[in-house]
């Protein structure tokens, strides 16, 4: 066992730059993907490539993310 305590870990992490947290981010992910089953795997590449050919043909327009972070907000703090 380390004699560094997780939350130091996070802590150092936290005060990387962006692309860096994302990569460390990605490490720690896929270091949790032990079996990942190569049939699933396969419909997720195919569904990536039909969505991407969509947004390349104008088909469908991306939104951008502040949006969606904004209307999820709303919707989570909407009164019924």
């Amino acid at each position: 066992m380390s004699s560094i305590s997780v939350e130091s870990i996070i802590d150092q992490a936290l005060q990387q730059p962006e692309k860096e947290r994302a990569r460390i981010a990605e490490r720690l992910i896929s270091s949790l993907d032990h079996a990942a089953d190569a049939t699933v795997e396969m419909a997720w590449q195919e569904e990536v490539g039909r969505r991407l050919k969509e947004i390349d043909s104008g088909a469908v327009q991306c939104i951008p993310w502040e949006d969606v972070r904004a209307r999820l907000y709303e919707n989570a703090h909407a009164k019924d």
